[in-house]
């Protein structure tokens, strides 16, 4: 908040208070903007304002009065401020001014009367405030009243001076007689209308509002009595509560019969409930082109879609389907359909996979015959020339045997996609050139591993022999 600031140092001091008159000059339309900051001291130091409230009294130029509260913003350093209203802003001319405060202790200081002016902007020459009085608390509020209240003295004792020849003015004697007489005859009046029960003034039903009232005779305290013992026409709390906590949300129609919809889109059905869903079909959002019943699970934005597809055939569940989905939260989106699968269906996969689990292991078994192949090296591995390193089954595709010469640094798979194993095996290799052993793995997918071993000198190494059988199953 942008403010136009008007600070005003003062003294507190017993000496002579003398009117101030400052350079402050404010706008009619400083509206909300118009400070004035007050720093206050005492003997040179900081005025402390804890349990101190604040007044500002202000005189304007058209004989506007106000008194507002202050506010203290700073109690330690003695500094305090005031913001004029829109309402105080547009009384031009000049303000005089005087600050006051109130302790808790009950007693009350009056720091100085300063002045200041408030300018009217020309947009405002053709406005002409109305003068007010504006007070924020009692004790001020009593004062301006006493001075109403003797402005208002002096004016009605200007009226009796010009009214005191005035022949006509009743005396207090002469009134007071006159109200006796009437309370007399007003008294005999009310006493004698009182004691008629004969409707004197004719009040009909339809002037005091029960035109709708049959002039029938009321039932009889024992009628009332059978009426309120009625068990059957009364309810007790207990029921009202029962009622009154009863579900309201219809999951089913009336009948306990699933909702009826059709050609409905899927993603439109997100109520709890139980659904018949007739001309379903995939462009709809259906996971399958055939009706069936839908159960529904809501949550806030949680919608959960349970999927039965109908089928008349008892023979097979192929037209039975199940599928479930879910809606993503706070979105428009689902997530695809997932086939919960049945008994039948599962058990028709297994023997599936079964069945062609055996064609494949019949396939690959022929496939290894008892002919050699050579193994082909990577990772620089390479074979001996004189004997290459190979490998051929045995015993009717139980085993295979692997035979020949490589050379290969340690700690490398030299070869990749031999024949599968159901265990790893770990076998010892000579070295030809250097005296020596090595180890090397048949891992059980087909990869043959050079992890090394002991030899007198490797780089004598000319040549490593392998020659071993190793069991498939």
């Amino acid at each position: 908040m942008i403010h136009n600031n008007a600070p005003l140092a003062f003294e507190v001091t017993s000496r002579t208070k003398t009117n101030i008159k400052t350079a402050i000059q404010f706008s009619t339309q400083d509206i909300d903007t118009a400070r004035l900051i007050f720093s206050l001291t005492k003997d040179g130091v900081p005025l402390p304002l804890s349990a101190v409230t604040g007044k500002l009294v202000m005189f304007m130029a058209d004989g506007s009065r106000f008194i507002r509260s202050v506010d203290i913003t700073d109690k330690v350093e003695g500094v305090a401020q005031y913001v004029l209203s829109a309402e105080e802003i547009r009384h031009s001319g000049d303000v005089q001014a005087e600050l006051y405060l109130y302790y808790a202790n009950k007693q009350a200081l009056s720091i100085h009367k300063f002045s200041f002016t408030i300018d009217k902007a020309l947009i405002d020459t053709d406005i002409v405030p109305l003068a007010e009085y504006y007070v924020d608390d009692f004790e001020a509020l009593r004062q301006q009243i006493n001075d109403l209240y003797g402005e208002v003295v002096e004016t009605v004792e200007e009226l009796r001076k010009k009214f005191e020849d005035l022949e006509n003015i009743e005396t207090k004697e002469g009134a007071q007689a006159k109200a006796d007489a009437a309370e007399k005859n007003a008294k005999s009046y009310t006493d004698t209308h009182t004691k008629r029960t004969d409707n004197p003034h004719s009040v009909t039903k339809d002037q005091i509002g029960l035109s709708n009232v049959e002039n029938v005779r009321q039932a009889d305290y024992y009628a009332f009595r059978q009426h309120d013992n009625n068990g059957e026409r009364h309810t007790s709390k207990v029921e009202k509560d029962k009622w009154n906590g009863s579900q309201l949300f219809k999951l089913t129609q009336d009948t306990g019969a699933a909702k009826y919809m059709t050609d409905t889109d899927f993603n439109t059905v997100t109520d709890t409930g139980f659904y018949y869903m007739s001309g379903a079909t995939t462009t709809l959002n259906a996971p399958v082109n055939n009706n069936g019943y839908l159960l529904v699970h809501n949550y806030s934005t949680y919608a959960y879609q349970e999927y039965t597809s109908y089928s008349s055939n008892d023979s097979t569940s192929s037209g039975r389907r199940k599928f479930m989905r879910n809606k993503v939260a706070s979105s428009d989106s689902w997530t695809s359909w997932r086939e919960l699968e049945s008994v039948e269906g599962a058990q028709s996969k297994a023997d599936k996979a079964l069945t062609d689990a055996k064609a494949y292991a019949d396939t690959k078994v022929g496939q290894l015959t008892g002919v050699w192949t050579v193994i082909p090296l990577i990772n620089g591995a390479i074979t001996d020339a004189a004997s290459p390193l190979r490998f051929r089954t045995k015993n009717g595709g139980d085993e295979i045997q692997l035979n020949g010469g490589f050379k290969s640094t340690f700690n490398t798979i030299i070869a990749s996609g031999l024949p599968k194993i159901k265990n790893p095996i770990e076998f010892l290799v000579a070295t030809v050139g250097t005296y020596g052993y090595l180890r090397m793995d048949y891992r059980v997918n087909g990869d043959l591993y050079l992890a090394g071993g002991t030899v007198n000198s490797e780089t004598g190494i000319s040549k490593i022999s392998v020659n071993i059988t190793i069991p498939l199953a």
